[in-house]
């Protein structure tokens, strides 16, 4: 791979090492000029005929495609719109009525907060009894019994990277009946993913992905349960005829029916440029400089900054990220991104760093770490300006 040629492909700030790639990847060069061409030439010029002319409403089905690739999903099994709350809203919802006897859906500790709490609004709408059992990471595959309806993780830990191992939970919760539905948001475009059978996946763009803030999310379904599944948001644009303006829902074919509103057309332009890079990207070469990337950065932390604390436990398989663990992590990260280094916080005390080879070489992790080094060993965190909290951290 041509490492060097791909991080000339993105926008970069001079004088940043951009270690945040986990939570908003950088701007990919051609996703200005494709935005300012659906614009100007496409909305500007062919207004509401733009999405026929300009195949605005194939997109959705189209990108999907492309992130399939990424994710080890057949074509035709991923559709792409929305937010990610709302596709893990209609995965949980559909999976829950596929499995009307049971009541218990299993998650973990690890699980992004969002997937938790739409888990409860789920359960208090529907008013059946369902129960929502969280256990720690290493004690999910024990907690799959004959009582769980569905098996709800995501596969890499937002805070301390640990990743699941999906084709063997997966295989469990089937053993014992359940569904699984597996989030992506910090694997899509991190590493490889093997869905092993997953009956349900979803993810977001705006991470790995680098398609932009808010940019949207995309959700699978394994290609034989498409006809099953009723989608429990039922948009006009998962409607089998959506011009034929019917006053009743008919889901449309396969995963055309998770689709829900309107195409966001000017983030799903930048999708596309941003998806333009993955196409000479093998992505098992960029898994095994991920892993030496951050296994460099990690080691030399070890090495050089005592104080820091691994929040991954020693043997875990971690995703693209070091995370770090120091009562005063979130100063620490202020003074770092005030040096030229952006990472992020994440409560309680993590510090978070992400690994994206498609623009972070060897020079960027030494970089960082002799800059954190330096601030750890002169306390250069501990002023006022670094520990006044910022409204997102």
């Amino acid at each position: 791979m041509d490492w060097a040629a791909l991080r000339d492909r993105f926008i970069l700030p001079e004088g940043v090492i951009y270690l945040d790639g986990n939570s908003l990847g950088p701007l990919p060069r051609g996703a200005m000029e494709r935005v300012r061409r659906t614009v100007e030439d496409e909305w500007g010029q062919k207004l509401i005929r733009g999405w026929n002319e300009a195949g605005w409403m194939d997109w959705p089905a189209r990108l999907g495609d492309r992130i399939g690739r990424l994710i080890g999903a057949a074509p035709g099994s991923v559709v792409v719109g929305d937010t990610l709350s709302i596709k893990v809203y209609q995965a949980l919802a559909s999976a829950l009525e596929m499995h009307p006897g049971r009541r218990v859906i299993l998650s973990d500790t690890g699980n992004f907060p969002t997937d938790l709490y739409m888990a409860e609004g789920l359960i208090a709408s529907l008013g059946k009894g369902h129960d929502l059992r969280i256990v720690a990471p290493d004690a999910v595959e024990a907690a799959i019994d004959d009582d769980v309806a569905v098996v709800m993780l995501t596969q890499v830990d937002y805070r301390s990277g640990r990743m699941h191992d999906m084709a063997a939970l997966t295989k469990a919760a089937h053993a014992a009946g359940a569904i699984t539905i597996w989030d992506l948001a910090h694997s899509a475009g991190a590493h490889e993913v093997d869905l092993a059978g997953a009956d349900f996946a979803v993810g977001c763009t705006y991470k790995y992905l680098n398609a932009g803030p808010g940019a949207p999310a995309f959700i699978y379904v394994r290609p034989d349960l498409q006809e099953e599944v009723r989608p429990a948001l039922s948009g006009w644009l998962g409607h089998s005829e959506p011009f034929a303006f019917d006053l009743s829902y008919r889901p449309g074919r396969g995963i055309e029916r998770m689709r829900v509103g309107t195409p966001p057309v000017l983030q799903l332009a930048a999708l596309e440029a941003a998806l333009d890079i993955w196409d000479g990207v093998d992505v098992g070469a960029l898994r095994a400089r991920s892993l030496a990337l951050s296994g460099r950065f990690a080691d030399g932390v070890a090495a050089r900054c005592p104080d820091l604390v691994p929040a991954l436990e020693t043997g875990a398989v971690r995703g693209s990220q070091v995370s770090l663990r120091h009562p005063e992590g979130y100063a620490i990260v202020q003074a770092l991104i005030a040096r030229g280094v952006i990472g992020d916080f994440r409560a309680p005390d993590i510090l978070r760093f992400g690994f994206t080879p498609l623009f972070i070489g060897e020079a960027e992790v030494d970089g960082a770490l002799a800059i954190l080094e330096a601030i750890m060993a002169t306390r250069a965190w501990d002023r006022p300006e670094f520990h006044a909290k910022k409204a997102v951290t």
